[in-house]
């Protein structure tokens, strides 16, 4: 019988309990030589995965943090803007109770895929290098150093933000990412940006008694914003339920205010929380790193060939979303799924 010391938190409790089931152990040691490499644990690095072991190959997926973690770390209440059949992998189905896929639904879905197929991960191993030699890939990671013969690099965009930098963008009351709307209920919260992450967050806190002021650059909210979304959000804001402000940016944030300017000049608003959700981008000094090359026009899409999803690095490919650069709305789960099948064609032909 074990007895956990009462000061360890249910969260380190759940960390330290050793599995009961071997469906997601890897068996995969530092040292050995893999056909491929996989960096990044979400959905499209599992479909290349699922697509490797159907041929055979030797592969290991590499997640910095859990099971598909992008995905993790979404808002709670989040629901896809596709449907369950757009989100499926290897024609495995997806069945949803929602015309739209809620978030715990896929995370359901997708550790089902992982742990039913046996799939090789490791998780919480953060890749930091990755070095070419004599035909070989050497994957350094915070545990281990794998070599291949290919490497498939499907990171996302999800883990950097797009900061505003501007003075205060560190104070403790300042976030990037948003959870759950109860935190900021009966509080003064801004919502800065206008996109499907920011218009969601905005509704779910003014739901939950928030009050709510949304910051846009632009003069409107966003014409990608979910088409069932975007009347209830012009709706709130026409009636005056969720302030907004537009042609507006933040110029410095404070203690207890902020200070926004717009063509009617600067405005200093109380404020207890602010959401900055501005949008996201791939690593690219990772990209970099690895000798792949970016486009100088500003959306910095790194060099691949279409057919192959090989990059300009011989052996190293790309999947997913980190395809488009700062273009993060022209990958998705389901119009990027294919990119799994087209790589792992290519390496098994070569």
């Amino acid at each position: 019988m074990c007895l956990w010391p009462a000061v360890l938190s249910l969260k380190q409790k759940i960390l330290l309990k050793p599995l009961k089931s071997s469906a997601i152990l890897s068996t995969a040691k530092s040292g050995e030589v893999f056909d491929v490499i996989i960096v990044g644990g979400g959905p499209i690095g599992i479909a290349c995965a699922l697509e490797a072991k159907k041929k055979g190959l030797k592969y290991l997926i590499l997640e910095k943090g859990t099971l598909v973690n992008s995905l993790y770390n979404y808002p709670s209440n989040m629901t896809f803007f596709s449907t369950s059949e757009k989100l499926e992998l290897d024609e495995i189905p997806f069945i949803s109770t929602n015309p739209k896929p809620h978030k715990q639904e896929a995370l359901e879905y997708y550790r089902r895929i992982v742990t039913s197929e046996h799939l090789e991960i490791h998780l919480f191993e953060k890749v930091e290098k990755v070095t070419s030699e004599n035909g070989f890939h050497h994957t350094s990671t915070s545990k281990a150093t794998y070599s291949s013969r290919n490497v498939i690099i499907a990171t996302g965009f999800y883990d950097i933000p797009n900061y505003l930098n501007v003075p205060g963008e560190d104070l403790p009351k300042v976030a990037h990412y948003y959870g759950d709307p109860h935190f900021y209920a009966t509080q003064k919260t801004i919502v800065v940006g206008a996109s499907n992450s920011a218009v969601d967050a905005a509704l779910e806190i003014y739901r939950k008694g928030g009050d709510v002021t949304m910051v846009v650059r632009g003069p409107a909210i966003g014409e990608r914003v979910k088409y069932w979304v975007k009347p209830d959000i012009d709706n709130r804001i026409d009636e005056g339920s969720i302030k907004a402000v537009f042609n507006a940016e933040i110029k410095e944030i404070k203690e207890r205010e902020v200070v926004i300017t717009s063509k009617e000049g600067d405005q200093v608003l109380e404020n207890d929380w602010i959401l900055l959700l501005t949008g996201y981008r791939p690593n690219f000094e990772f990209l970099k790193q690895l000798g792949i090359s970016l486009s100088n026009d500003g959306r910095k899409i790194p060099q691949y060939n279409p057919e192959t999803m090989e990059s300009n690095v011989p052996g190293i490919y790309l999947a997913g979303v980190i395809c488009g650069g700062t273009e993060t709305h022209k990958w998705f789960i389901e119009n990027s799924r294919v990119h799994a099948k087209m790589i792992i064609k290519n390496i098994v032909s070569s």
